[in-house]
C-alpha cells in the first residue's frame, strides 16, 4: 500500500465518522409533540388528582381542568419559567403552559403531555424551555416521547407549515378587534360566560397588562358537531397512546386585537404525521376548520 492509498484510507475513515456524528446530531434535534409520563392500572379520576398534587409540589400552578369527553381529563398548569419565558415574544404567550392529559385506554390510564421543548419552537418563542421540560419529566414522568415517528427538527418546527397553501403559525384566526385590551377581554369573558358558538372556558392566564391568554373547550353544542373536540378527536386520536393533550384550544387577547391558532396550522403540528387522506386524516374533518372559526367568532361577539 503505497502513502497515497494509506492517506485516502484515513481521509474516509474520518469523513466516515464526520457523517456519523452529524448525522447523531441531527437526530438527537429531532423533537415530538408529546412525553408519556406514565401509564398504569388505576382511574381517572384519582390519577387526575394524584397529577394535580405533584404538579403543585413540583412548583406548577394548575390553572385549569376540564373533561372533553368520557374517560378523559385535561389539566392545564404553568409556572414562574413559562411566564418569563412567554413574556418575551408578543405569541410566546401560547407557550405559557403546559397541557396534561389524563386518559383511561382498556385497563390503563395514561399520563401525557405537550412538550414544552418541542413547542417552544413552534410558537417561534426566545427561550429554551428544556428546564422546564426537565422539571416536568422529574414531577410526572418521562417514559418516551411520541406524536411523530421521525420527530421534526428545530429549524423546521420555527417554520412549520403543513403543506403549500397550509397557513404558519403566525396566520391564525382574526376573531375581533376592540378598542383596547380590557374591552377585548371583556367580550370574551362575556362570550364564554353565555357559551355562545358551544365555546367554554377552561382558563385565564393574564401575562401583562396587554396580553391574555385563554384555553376554552368548543364542544359543538349549540353549532355544528364537526365544530368541536369530541368528534375531531374521535377521527385524529385512534394511536395506542392518546393525543389528549392537544386540548383544550387557546385564544388569545393581544393588545386590543382576540386571535386564535388556526385549525389547520395547530393540529397539523400537533399531529405531523397524519395523512391527508383515509379513514383519520385530515381530509376527514375537512369542514372542522371554518367551523371551529365560526365558533369562537361567535363566542367573541364577530359571527352570527
Amino acid at each position: 500500500m503505497n502513502k497515497l492509498t494509506s492517506y485516502r484510507g484515513v481521509l474516509w475513515v474520518l469523513l466516515l465518522g464526520l457523517v456519523m456524528a452529524t448525522g447523531a446530531v441531527q437526530a438527537a434535534e429531532r423533537l415530538k409533540p408529546f412525553v408519556l409520563a406514565s401509564a398504569g392500572p388505576g382511574t381517572v379520576d384519582a390519577k387526575a388528582k394524584e397529577v394535580k398534587e405533584a404538579l403543585q409540589k413540583g412548583g406548577f400552578e394548575v390553572i385549569g381542568e376540564y373533561s372533553p369527553y368520557e374517560n378523559a381529563v385535561v389539566i392545564v398548569a404553568t409556572s414562574d419559567e413559562l411566564k418569563a419565558a412567554a413574556r418575551k415574544t408578543p405569541r410566546g404567550a401560547y407557550g405559557a403552559i403546559v397541557r396534561i392529559g389524563v386518559t383511561q385506554v382498556g385497563d390503563q390510564v395514561q399520563v401525557s403531555y405537550a412538550n414544552p421543548v418541542y413547542f417552544q419552537y413552534a410558537y417561534r418563542m426566545d427561550a429554551d424551555l428544556t428546564p422546564v421540560a426537565e422539571k416536568l419529566g422529574q414531577v410526572l414522568g418521562h417514559e418516551k416521547e411520541f406524536g411523530s415517528d421521525k420527530g421534526l427538527t428545530p429549524k423546521k418546527l420555527r417554520k412549520y407549515h403543513y403543506m403549500f397553501g397550509m397557513p404558519y403559525f403566525d396566520e391564525p384566526y382574526e376573531l375581533g378587534s376592540f378598542p383596547d385590551h380590557a374591552a377585548a377581554v371583556k367580550a370574551v369573558e362575556e362570550g364564554l360566560a353565555a357559551k355562545r358558538g358551544g365555546v367554554r372556558k377552561v382558563y385565564r392566564l393574564d401575562l401583562s397588562p396587554d396580553v391574555t391568554l385563554f384555553g376554552v373547550s368548543i364542544t359543538g353544542e349549540g353549532v355544528d358537531e364537526k365544530a368541536g373536540e369530541r368528534y375531531q378527536m374521535g377521527v385524529v386520536d385512534f394511536d395506542e397512546l392518546k393525543k389528549t393533550a392537544y386540548l383544550p384550544y387557546e385564544v388569545l387577547v393581544l393588545g386590543n386585537k382576540v386571535e386564535a391558532p388556526h385549525m389547520k396550522f395547530r393540529m397539523a403540528v400537533h399531529m405531523p404525521d397524519l395523512s391527508m387522506m383515509g379513514e383519520h386524516s385530515f381530509m376527514k374533518v375537512r369542514s372542522s376548520p371554518p367551523l371551529v372559526e365560526k365558533a369562537l367568532k361567535t363566542m367573541v361577539g364577530a359571527g352570527g
